[in-house]
């Protein structure tokens, strides 16, 4: 059990038949009355999403998660099929509990969320960043550069980003994986 106050980002707790994580939370003190926590939930096992406001000093039921590095190894009819990199066991995992899955390719090494409990799979999370090579775009317009235009690019995962003019074919850049956004070009070393 936990008091409300101690709920930060990434917090796991079990109600309403569920476990749900903390994606944001506020502290707010009213003019009259207690202080209360302002929170936004996701529930872990459908992705639905919910503002609950606790009192200070609510109990709530906490889950106690254990975060792991597993390896992508590669996508059958169960799912994502995963490797422990410690144990080496591998297990499969749906696509719809990756965040980021668009972006993930083969090799790739993901944060995996476990209940400790009993073992259940909450959710996989890719590194907020990834590097990706493109494999087909448009050629920039020369003298179409005055404002921050930007045209469409597909990756070698088959995701497509917004991606400056000057950027080519064959190129490789880094890729936010929460929204896709285009972060940089990778220079080679």
């Amino acid at each position: 059990m936990i008091n409300s106050q101690e709920i930060k980002i990434g917090t796991c707790i079990r109600m309403d038949g569920g476990i749900w994580k903390c994606v944001d939370f506020q502290h707010r003190k009213p003019g009259k009355g207690n202080t209360v926590m302002n929170t936004k939930l996701k529930n872990v096992a459908d992705g639905r999403v919910l503002e609950r406001t606790f009192q200070v000093g609510f109990k709530l039921d906490d889950v106690r998660v254990e975060h792991r590095p597993y390896q992508y190894l590669y996508e059958d009819g169960t799912g994502c099929i995963f490797m422990n990199q410690e144990t080496f066991e591998q297990i499969p995992i749906a696509k719809d509990m990756i965040t980021g899955v668009e972006f993930m390719k083969e090799g790739d090494v993901v944060d995996v969320v476990t209940d400790t409990s009993d073992g259940t799979i909450l959710s996989a999370e890719m590194p907020v960043k990834t590097n990706l090579v493109i494999t087909h775009s448009e050629p920039g317009v020369k003298g179409n550069t005055a404002t921050n235009a930007t045209k469409p690019a597909t990756l070698e995962t088959g995701a497509e980003v917004r991606v400056p003019l000057f950027i080519n074919e064959g190129e490789t850049i880094t890729v936010d994986t929460r929204d896709g956004s285009y972060v940089g070009r990778v220079t080679e070393k």
